[in-house]
Order: C-alpha cells, then structure tokens, then sequence
C-alpha cells in the first residue's frame, strides 16, 4: 500500500458530526500512516536481502511486482475502528461480535483477488468464521476500469438479494482475463442468475442506482485514504497483509490477532 493522490482519495463518514469530524480525519490519518510504513516495510522485505524476493510477484498484488507477507505492525486505534460490524452489511460474512475482523479491499478483476477467493478463503470460513471466531468484511476496491466499477456495482446489487458471496463465488470460480468484456452489462446479468439472485430487474435496477455508486464510492474512498493503492490488501484486527499471500499467513495473523483479544 502506498498513499494515494488521486482525487477521490477523501474519506467521508455519514455519521460524522460537525464536532466529531477533525476528530475522526485525524484518527484516519494517523491509521493511514501506519499503512504507509507497512508498505514501505514490504518494500523493503522484496528488495535484494530481503524475504524471497524472487517468487514475490507470484504471490504479490494484482498492479505491483510483488507483496511482502504479513506485516508485524501494531494494531492502530484508527484501523481498529475500521470495523463496521453491521449485521445487516450484506458484504460481510461472520458474527458480528467475532473477536477477529478482517477487512479486505479487493476487485472483482485482480487475479490475485481470485487466487484469494478460491485457494484461502475456503479455508477461513471453514476454520475461523464457522466457529465464530473470525468476521469478514468485504470492501469495494474497483482499480481497474470500467468493467471493474460495472463488477462492484453488480456485486452490490446482489447482495441487496443476499446473494453477495454467491455472485463472489461465481465472479472468482476461474481466472477471467481482464476489461476482456467478462463483466459486461449482459455478462453481470448471467453471473447473477448463476448465483441465484431471484429478480433480475430489479438486480438490473440496483445495480445502477444512485445508493450503488455511493456505497462503492464509499468503500473506495475508504481504502484511498488509507493509503490502499493495489488489491488485494487486508486489515486483520487493524494489521495489514499486503497481497494474496499463502494461506498459512492469514491463519497465523487470525490465531495472533484472537490471542491478543484473550489475554
């Protein structure tokens, strides 16, 4: 993650008062920073010296040349409260008061998004969040053009149907070569029937609503104030994981972070 200049870059809350909000940038500003130094930790992790720098791309992000693996940074306040434990968030898996919160910015585009979804989110569910211990809260992260703005408001569109993760299923079952048309209006509309989302008209509506391009808007913004500038980058208890690292990486961080809540 690196900061960002672009011009959406602004984080916003809704529920910001007039008296709350310096408050509020500040602590986003402060977790931005602490983002901008795991990142400029795992840059430093991919040079010559550092840790295996050679596999590095395979294993990194979808628009940088590598990621670095977990980043034994301090849980910040600001990244804690990230956390929007909303029962009725239909892009987030798991309890609500689940002792482990992980936060994923990603694009429905990003092929290591997809080696994510298929090789170590299984594994997750299985393993933390079936037993209550790990919640995850998925975040819009469209970088890669028009169709992955078009794939963002689909996937949103379908979770106001509650099919959220079963159009993320689908989206993610196979690689899918990038602004190819994959995720064309017509493309969307069969992954959609794919994933059981019941009525499609009303999908078709969702999907270019006003409230859409909001929400995604919102997750964005989020993740470009903090610093987010390649997909996918996760928080696991306010602690960042730069990429699609292996699985064994986002185990040891869940088990660290519930441990810490324990003692």
């Amino acid at each position: 993650m690196t900061a960002s200049t672009s011009p959406s870059s602004s984080s916003s809350s809704s529920s910001s008062s007039p008296s709350s909000a310096p408050r509020s940038r500040r602590r986003t500003y402060a977790a931005g920073a602490v983002l901008v130094a795991a990142a400029a930790t795992a840059v430093l992790a991919l040079l010559p010296g550092g840790s295996d720098s050679r596999d590095g791309g395979a294993r990194g992000s979808g628009t940088t040349a590598g990621s670095a693996s977990a980043v034994p940074a301090p849980a910040d306040e600001g990244l804690l409260a990230l956390a929007r434990r909303d029962a009725s968030d239909a892009l987030a898996v798991g309890r609500t008061d689940a002792p482990v919160v992980m936060i994923e910015y990603s694009d429905f585009q990003c092929p290591f998004c997809g080696r994510f979804a298929r090789e170590t989110k299984p594994e997750l569910l299985r393993s933390y969040v079936d037993e209550g211990i790990l919640r995850i809260e998925w975040r819009n992260f469209p970088i890669f053009g028009e169709e992955s703005q078009r794939a963002a408001l689909a996937g949103w569109a379908a979770g106001r149907q509650d099919k959220f993760w079963e159009f993320h299923d689908v989206v993610y079952d196979k690689p899918r070569e990038r602004n190819s048309g994959a995720f064309s209006a017509d493309g969307l509309v069969a992954m959609a029937r794919e994933a059981g989302v019941a009525d499609i008209d009303r999908f078709r509506s969702d999907m270019s609503s006003e409230e859409a391009r909001e929400a995604v808007a919102r997750d964005r913004n989020e993740g470009y104030g903090l610093g987010v500038s390649s997909t996918p980058a996760f928080l696991v208890n306010g602690k960042p994981i730069l990429g699609a690292q292996p699985t064994d990486a986002f185990t040891s961080a869940v088990e660290a972070a519930a441990g810490a809540v324990e003692k």
